[in-house]
């Protein structure tokens, strides 16, 4: 493994044995060996390129708990991207672990996203075993390309987005009462993903969405077509079940402060909003990416204010 140890010029960060931002991120490399300012803005800007809608959300976080979900999602998103490019980077992906394992048995890694993670988990708490779940999903993308069961996807969405509900939870300082329905949220968030992401995961060779009985096809752009109405009721089943967490969701709100739960509700709204364009017209996850507006956000927010403010 790459020797984490090189030393640094005060205010800069070494980059020695640390793999750079891959796939998207790859044009970014010039921000890392910079002052911290940068750095902040690097680990914005990894945020931003991996997740439109709640980054536009999370900017109307007060300022130190925005630093701190830049923090949290830059490394959730570096880790995301050893194994979503392709090829994928399985070396990059167990080395940026084996440095993050380090990092938290007190070994800096000199990494600009790794470091702060570690620092952030031990300012809010979080569970180690949160973490080593997380990178235990990403993992298991290098290997595993296919869930047949819902138990199986379930048990990879506690790692891959759970999780993060729970980790947002210490950073908002809530109550272990909420923690169930952050869990669920990031349950509803990632599986509408799955839905909406279902022909772009099938041309990596992967399907999250259990069949439960469907057609293996079913997945296949000519077989959807070829069977609309079977495709129709897999794909609004899938949809259902993303309603009915997003529910159990929505019971948390009460836990969260005001002004917390603006952008979170917005969020959760843009997701309602997903899943309602894909119900009106299942086919449409082969012809587009379904995403609201940077507009139809930053509307959301307005309204959730006002509604915030009305006690609605």
């Amino acid at each position: 493994m790459p020797d984490y140890e090189a030393r640094t010029v005060p205010g800069t960060v070494s980059t020695r044995g640390v793999h750079p931002p891959q796939g998207e991120h790859a044009e970014i490399p010039e921000l890392w060996a910079t002052d911290p300012k940068s750095l902040r803005e690097l680990r914005k800007t990894i945020f931003q390129r991996g997740s439109k809608t709640y980054f536009n959300s999370s900017l109307f976080f007060p300022k130190e708990v925005r630093d701190r979900v830049f923090t949290l999602y830059a490394f959730v998103r570096r880790a995301d991207d050893f194994v979503d490019t392709l090829p994928q980077d399985r070396e990059g992906f167990y080395t940026f672990r084996e440095a993050y394992q380090k990092a938290l048995r007190g070994t800096p890694s000199n990494d600009p996203i790794i470091d702060p993670f570690v620092a952030l988990s031990r300012e809010c708490g979080f569970d180690p075993s949160w973490t080593e779940a997380f990178l235990g999903a990403m993992e298991a993308d290098l290997y595993k390309k296919t869930y047949d069961t819902l138990d199986e996807t379930l048990q990879y969405m506690y790692g891959s987005a759970e999780v993060v509900g729970l980790f947002m939870s210490r950073i908002l300082a809530l109550p272990e009462e909420a923690y169930t329905p952050a869990r669920m949220l990031g349950r509803a968030m990632q599986y509408i993903n799955f839905c909406r992401d279902l022909a772009e995961d099938h041309g990596l060779g992967r399907r999250y969405l259990p069949l439960e009985g469907s057609d293996p096809r079913i997945v296949e752009e000519s077989y959807a077509r070829a069977h609309p109405d079977e495709f129709n009721r897999f794909l609004r089943t899938h949809l259902q079940r993303y309603r009915a967490w997003q529910q159990e969701a929505l019971a948390g709100y009460r836990f969260i402060p005001y002004r917390y739960l603006i952008p979170i509700r917005t969020a959760a709204d843009m997701y309602f909003w997903t899943a309602d364009q894909i119900e009106r017209n299942p086919l449409i996850v082969f012809e587009r990416k379904v995403k609201p507006s940077r507009l139809r956000i930053f509307l959301g927010i307005l309204r959730n204010s006002v509604m915030g403010r009305l006690g609605i």
